[in-house]
């Protein structure tokens, strides 16, 4: 299943989380963005992922890197905030702007920060 996600860094280089709040991964951090639906491109799926889980519009910008887990093949960008106000929503249950001391700390979805470390 094709899903997309979003990297995504404040001015202070802190990166967005959510903290899943449905299965799969309920309860974990991870970066925001989901399905993509038939009619989607990869931009417009990211882009609606985010508004709905973050309250954020968003750029898509370059692919950062692709990731396997179970039937999910996850495509994410790097992306940059155009506007809106942080907040939680749709199958998030919280979303922060996380420091690398947040990174190590949380728990985080299965391979996450290993992905992280490569870019």
């Amino acid at each position: 299943m094709r899903c997309v996600g979003a990297i995504i860094r404040d001015t202070e280089g802190r990166l967005l989380l959510i903290q899943r709040g449905h299965p799969p991964s309920e309860g974990l951090w991870s970066l925001p963005g989901g399905r993509v639906e038939e009619d989607e491109t990869d931009g417009d799926a990211l882009r609606r992922e985010i508004r709905e889980e973050t309250g954020l519009e968003i750029e898509v910008g370059a692919l950062a890197g692709t990731i396997v887990i179970g039937f999910y093949e996850i495509f994410d960008y790097h992306a940059h905030v155009t506007g809106g106000d942080l907040r939680p929503g749709d199958d998030a249950a919280a979303a922060v702007w996380a420091t690398p001391d947040d990174l190590v700390r949380l728990p985080l979805t299965k391979g996450l920060l290993d992905f992280l470390d490569g870019l």
